[in-house]
């Protein structure tokens, strides 16, 4: 199931909502350019046993 999540683009500060799918992988990463300052974001992806994702950018 799509659902979607947000996470906040280092670059320009804006809050940037994407849709996430959990078929992909419980951990996922991928490059994605911000939709308001076109600069790339690397985005880690991780889903909790219901489901619910977390989003952020880089390292923890």
């Amino acid at each position: 199931m799509d659902e979607t999540a947000e996470y906040l683009c280092p670059h320009c500060g804006e809050s940037i909502q994407i849709v996430v799918d959990a078929s992909a992988g419980a951990e996922q990463d991928y490059v994605e350019d911000c939709p308001v300052c076109c600069n790339p974001n690397t985005l880690k992806v991780s889903f909790d046993r219901e489901g619910n994702a977390d989003v952020w950018v880089g390292d923890r």
